[in-house]
């Protein structure tokens, strides 16, 4: 792998290496490049892009970015200068990049959750719940949201009154403590597990969603259509999941609630909206509008068009 790595915004002094570690990897990238020969180069984001596709631009290969967030990270804004096109899965991009090269793609999500083929009262029996009831889905990324785990934690006798079916995924360092918790409930309605691989069912069991609001989730979310409660991380580089979420609010298709104030906000604003009819077929009328089924497929023809342009 290339040497490359972030930006430390917390630590300026850690960032002393960083020009060197860059020489060595524009010299390794170059090296591939040229070994490889690829027709076409493609970032999406990440540093080790950078160094990446500066070599490409050097050695004359074409270069196509993908921006998943509403807001730029450092390295595409670098790299936008020399990218032939740019596909974005926000409105508004142009914020941050060259208008005539912007192509408004989404992001590409699993197959199986923009074409979901199980029925909620399927979906509510695989998670051993009640068909019955209203799910609630909690989400918090595959290594879990230590903030919202500890506002369902605590709140979990209110959850339970409610009547809601739960579904939640902890992430592995919570997972114990969320069994545990779970366990000294009678005849609830709690599915908990560190990770859930079938997305898709558990979309489909889902009524109302928490979730933090990095770019696959929010682009999850809105092929799902669901009611959703945005808790962003705030430790996200340059705050871009705070700027998803707002996205969303900004078109009344999302609730928010601060990473800070979730312990006191979140589980009694997501009991709220799972009574509010109305407030929950607006915010999935207005998700739903912003859903970029096709993403995979608009991003290939744009890389077929620059492959094969004279």
């Amino acid at each position: 792998g290339l040497e490359i790595a972030g930006i430390n915004r917390s630590n300026l002094l850690a960032n002393l290496s960083f020009p060197f570690k860059l020489i060595k990897s524009l010299r390794k990238a170059i090296l591939t490049v040229k070994n490889f020969k690829p027709d076409i180069a493609i970032g999406v984001g990440g540093y080790a892009s950078g160094p990446t596709l500066l070599a490409a631009n050097f050695l004359g290969v074409r270069t196509l970015l993908q921006e998943q967030n509403s807001y730029a990270g450092i390295t595409n804004k670098w790299l936008a200068k020399k990218a032939k096109k740019i596909c974005v899965a926000y409105p508004g991009m142009n914020a941050f990049f060259p208008a005539e090269k912007l192509v408004f793609t989404g992001n590409p999500v699993r197959g199986d959750i923009a074409d979901i083929k199980i029925n909620k009262i399927e979906a509510l029996k695989h998670f051993g719940l009640e068909k019955n009831a209203r799910a609630l889905l909690i989400i918090g990324g595959s290594q879990g949201a230590l903030s919202i785990n500890n506002a369902v934690a605590s709140d979990l006798d209110k959850l339970d009154k409610s009547g809601l079916n739960i579904i939640w995924q902890t992430g592995k360092g919570f997972f114990e403590k969320a069994k545990k918790a779970v366990a000294t409930i009678e005849n609830s309605k709690i599915y908990v597990s560190d990770f859930i691989y079938e997305m898709d069912k558990a979309y489909a069991a889902a009524d109302l969603v928490i979730s933090r609001a990095g770019a696959l989730s929010v682009s999850e979310l809105c092929l799902a259509a669901k009611p959703a409660i945005l808790v962003p991380f705030p430790n996200a580089a340059e705050d871009h999941q705070t700027k998803n979420a707002m996205s969303l609010v900004n078109e009344k298709a999302a609730l928010f609630v601060e990473d800070k104030n979730a312990g006191k906000e979140l589980i009694t604003l997501a009991i709220e909206l799972s009574k509010n009819e109305v407030l929950q077929t607006e915010l999935r009328k207005n998700i739903k509008k912003l859903a970029k089924p096709n993403a995979a497929k608009e991003i290939v023809e744009e890389i077929k068009k620059l492959i094969f342009e004279e």
